[in-house]
């Protein structure tokens, strides 16, 4: 990664971290407070993003509801990478007739749309965030695990291994020691792109009323309710979209820097 990518990283991920954790510093204003008087209200000084039909500020809801999206895009890539790593290791170290077995399930549902496949289990859990953090991890899961499937196989036949190997590691010191912990640099540049991945299939679920519900301040359903108004009032619409094109586009960036860096890094390997 250059240096400008860098030096984007840092703030991008410092500015994420601070409308997470501390929104008050950036916008410390009440998300849920109406005002009537200032419904439909266009961008201006007082409101930056202007206002939402019951005169709420679109700026502070954005910056409140930061950390609802990220919690929804961070614990659906956690669970779904969770899960992947198990069926692929399982997969690519197991007997062949596992393998199979577990393959022919992956390339299934696989096969099936990730958003589909999502909608699929909140059918069967019901709406909320707690079901869309399952369903977006779940559909992720099968294309992470096809990916750390190979990846582990390449590395059992690499020249890193049959170093170990004559070196007299067992077969269970080799795999802890060496085998997972360089899948796992494959598997950290799929958790910064999944993130942004998860972050806008959680928001078209609380777009379609099946994630978290208004009137918190997420994103999707920001969206949902600003489409209504979209001649009247196109900033309700326009702004959240922004929020979760920026963090998307940017965790792209920084997996693909971070990619990039492991790719040019991985020529020698320590044992």
């Amino acid at each position: 990664m250059s240096r400008t990518g860098q030096i984007f990283s840092a703030i991008f991920i410092g500015v994420l971290a601070v409308a997470a954790v501390f929104p008050g510093v950036l916008a410390p204003g009440n998300p849920l407070a109406v005002d009537p008087a200032a419904a439909f209200s266009s961008p201006s000084v007082d409101h930056p993003l202007g206002t939402d039909e019951s005169g709420r500020d679109i700026y502070t809801r954005i910056i409140h509801g930061t950390a609802d999206s990220l919690q929804i895009g961070l614990l659906a890539t956690a669970l779904g990478m969770s899960v992947a790593l198990v069926l692929g290791s399982l997969a690519a170290l197991g007997p062949r007739w596992i393998d199979q077995a577990i393959l022919a399930v992956l390339e299934t549902l696989y096969a099936v749309p990730a958003l589909l496949l999502a909608l699929i289990i909140i059918a069967f859990t019901g709406p909320g965030p707690e079901p869309a953090i399952i369903a977006v991890g779940c559909s992720t899961a099968p294309g992470y695990a096809r990916l750390i499937r190979s990846q582990i196989r390449i590395l059992r036949g690499s020249e890193m291994m049959e170093a170990a190997t004559v070196l007299g590691r067992g077969p269970v010191r080799k795999t802890v020691n060496h085998l997972i912990p360089n899948a796992l640099r494959t598997l950290m540049v799929l958790v910064t792109l999944g993130i942004g991945q998860a972050v806008v299939w959680a928001s078209a679920l609380s777009f379609l009323g099946l994630g978290t519900p208004p009137p918190a301040p997420e994103w999707g359903a920001m969206l949902a309710s600003g489409r209504t108004y979209l001649n009247l009032a196109w900033w309700m619409t326009v702004f959240p979209g922004l929020a979760i094109v920026v963090v998307a586009a940017g965790a792209t960036l920084i997996g693909r820097g971070i990619g990039a860096g492991s790719a040019h890094s991985s020529g020698k390997v320590t044992l």
